[in-house]
């Protein structure tokens, strides 16, 4: 092992040996305008909707600068006065072409194109920040179909410890050539190429014609659809998405990759599985990357089908840790099981099987094909996903291993700060989201006490929100109204406080008495405790009793896998 990743393993160390991975930006209290440019769904940008990214991008990696084009295809949804185009510093944007429009008309009983406009280039903006403004009118037709095309160039941000912050990632492999992706989740696509970057609007498909060094190969999302040799020295890769997919899963990598792949027999046929590497870790990926099918059988039992079946399933090698890209999930564990050979849960279960792999790979279903509209509400993608890893040890090792595991997470819940965080500033939650969302849905689970609904609760999230941008409100009423349980009350407690539930009790003699503390107001919730019987109460904020039925029953005690603290009080 060399000594850089020696480094890099003890500095990871530090970041997992707190009580939770670190977040994806950094803690902010006070926002300003810039921040509501990015974060909010508003006039500039509600009036018109993304239909297609076309992007073509030349990668300069000898001085670090990227350029070239986006041509944006989008649809007038109702009249807008201002269109906000997002691009961060210190790119610059160059010019908007507004293409030649047309619309369909009947003339003599034939449908045709008619003419509507002439190409119009725009160079003057007003610029705040990293959002550009013009007038809609030089770019759009009411009601119609229209394309601009974005010119761009610079020196983009660099990621200073992807994937914890975002930007370019400009590294070398162990033999010193080029290793180069992108890292963008919460800070924004807009990081590398213009575009509407708010999760709320995702492309309803996307094209990458990436160009770098011949010397090579550049992977994407989605099928390649061939590449061109170019007489300058490099070679364009031509790579397509045909579902939707959210701006900052749509990423290149670039490197000496080489590929394998195989066939998987899914729910909805043959799913094609390609996994790219770096040529000198071949062998040792064939052997990792065993997991994947595994997970992709355990995922769909329980999610329903891969949500991609159509651009496939892929694992690239990236020079960070990993990251849902969609159809091309960005490995970097290092070839270990666990979390860099660490087990999160501290149980042994998380040795089991790849982390990065099964982590990343869920959130194909709950942060890819279901997205949340605004990253406040995020723990829907962490969660949920944090959750996948509880069922794939549970689909593989028995419901004891999945309840230890996510018991085992508990010890890194912080109760910093609300799961849910401000909205429309492009601002995340705590990063409680993993492990105590997790552990919520898991509480969840058992207060419905039928798994036989709960899975049909997971697989109808993303069947009713298949290829969809959500709110948290309809998560939550989706899974009351399945499971025929009014969960309000522990949503509003587990999401939007930072107390734990306390159960406190009293035992005299045979009498058992209950109250919850440390909650919200009107909180309550069914709670399975282990008295022989194996009865059910629902405690509230004021005291009730029981009689125990027999003299001789054990202690009282809390079913371990509900999410509360226990208190004998006197």
């Amino acid at each position: 092992m060399s000594r850089i990743v020696k480094i890099f393993l003890f500095i990871v160390a530090l970041f997992i040996n707190g009580k939770l991975i670190a977040q994806l930006m950094s803690d902010k209290t006070i926002f300003t305008h810039a921040d509501t440019l990015r974060g909010s769904y508003g006039a500039s940008r509600d009036w018109w909707n993304v239909l297609k990214y076309d992007l073509h991008v030349t990668f300069n990696i000898a001085d670090s600068t990227i350029s070239g084009y986006n041509i944006i295809q989008f649809a007038v949804l109702k009249k807008g006065n201002l269109m906000q185009i997002d691009l961060q510093e210190p790119l610059v944007l160059d010019s908007i072409v507004s293409n030649v429009r047309t619309k369909n008309t009947i003339k003599n009983g034939i449908k045709v194109k008619t003419r509507i406009g002439a190409a119009t280039i725009i160079k003057t903006f007003k610029h705040e920040g990293n959002a550009y403004f013009f007038d809609s009118k030089y770019v759009s037709t009411d009601m119609h179909l229209n394309e601009m095309t974005v010119y761009y160039h610079g020196k983009p941000k660099v990621a200073i410890r992807a994937p914890w912050d975002g930007g370019l990632i400009w590294m070398k492999d162990r033999n010193n050539n080029p290793f180069v992706s992108i890292a963008c989740q919460g800070l924004g696509a807009s990081v590398w190429y213009p575009c509407k970057d708010h999760q709320n609007d995702e492309p309803d498909s996307a094209a990458l014609h990436i160009t770098v060094p011949d010397t090579l190969v550049c992977v994407g999302n989605g099928k390649l659809r061939g590449k061109i040799i170019n007489t300058d020295g490099t070679t364009t890769y031509n790579w397509a998405v045909s579902n939707p997919i959210n701006n900052y899963t749509l990423i290149p990598y670039i490197g000496r990759y080489v590929h394998f792949n195989e066939t998987y027999m899914g729910e909805k046929g043959n799913l094609q599985m390609d996994y790219w590497v770096l040529d000198y870790n071949l062998n040792k990926a064939k052997l990792q990357f065993k997991d994947a099918p595994r997970m992709i059988k355990a995922f769909e039992y329980w999610f329903g089908p891969y949500p991609f079946y159509e651009d496939g399933y892929k694992l690239v090698e990236s020079p960070h840790l990993g990251m849902e890209h969609q159809s091309a999930i960005a490995y970097g564990n290092q070839y270990n099981n666990g979390y860099l050979g660490r087990d999160l849960s501290n149980t042994g279960w998380g040795l089991k099987w790849d982390y990065i792999i099964i982590h990343e790979s869920g959130h194909e279903w709950f942060a890819n094909n279901i997205t949340t509209k605004d990253i406040a509400d995020m723990w829907v993608h962490e969660g949920f996903t944090t959750y996948s890893e509880v069922l794939f040890t549970e689909y593989y090792y028995g419901k004891t291993a999945g309840e230890d595991y996510i018991i085992g997470l508990r010890n890194r819940i912080n109760n910093d700060k609300p799961i849910i965080g401000p909205y429309n500033v492009n601002k995340e939650g705590s990063g409680d989201m993993y492990t105590k969302g997790a552990n919520m849905i898991h509480t969840i689970r058992h207060i419905i006490n039928n798994d036989t609904i709960f899975k049909k609760i997971l697989r109808g999230l993303n069947k009713t929100f298949y290829h969809q941008t959500v709110t948290t409100k309809q998560i939550e009423e989706y899974i009351s109204k399945e499971s025929n349980i009014n969960f309000s009350k522990v949503f509003n407690q587990y999401l939007r406080s930072t107390r734990e539930p306390i159960l406190e009790y009293q035992q005299k003699g045979n009498i058992i008495t209950y109250r919850f503390t440390n909650c919200i107001n009107g909180f309550t919730m069914p709670v399975k405790i282990n008295c022989k019987s194996k009865r059910w109460i629902k405690p509230t904020q004021k005291w009730q009793s029981f009689k125990l039925y027999q003299a001789d029953e054990t202690a009282f005690s809390v079913d371990r896998n509900f999410y509360i603290n226990t208190i004998k009080v006197d």
